[in-house]
């Protein structure tokens, strides 16, 4: 348990502590699996040199480079940073999907699929919610 005034590392909280780091669309989307409104995300738009990160724990997930325009209403990338993400399949809505998750937490990020451009062909379509920008300069 924690000490007083102090939060375990996100890879050990509690949910209690989730819930007090987290706000309450953040909580539902990485620790509940949920998924934000399409469109929703100012992280659509942003476009400046940078690294995305998980908002739950700040491991660097993915660079501005491997961002794209998908058309499908959420950030999307082509490639996360070696390392940055596990996966799972997620079985939920009668359907066989990809999941992505946070490496370091487990927090759940969004989706990828198989879609994408080249190099990878892949599209990890991200909650914009599950993540943070930190702009290079």
């Amino acid at each position: 348990m924690a000490e007083t005034g102090t939060i375990s590392p996100p890879e050990a909280r509690s949910d209690a502590e989730w819930r007090e780091a987290l706000s309450p669309e953040q909580y539902r989307v990485l620790r509940e699996h949920g998924t934000e409104r399409a469109g929703t995300s100012c992280l659509n738009a942003e476009k400046r040199r940078g690294t995305f990160t998980c908002v739950g724990c700040g491991a660097p997930l993915f660079e501005t480079g491997t961002k794209y325009e998908s058309g499908s209403g959420w950030p999307s990338f082509f490639a996360p940073l070696e390392g940055a993400v596990d996966t799972t399949v997620d079985r939920s809505h009668g359907m066989a999907r990809t999941e992505v998750h946070c490496a370091r937490c487990q927090g759940h990020l969004g989706h990828v699929f198989d879609d994408g451009p080249a190099p990878t062909g892949l599209r990890y379509c991200m909650n914009g919610v599950a993540m943070h920008f930190e702009p290079a300069d």
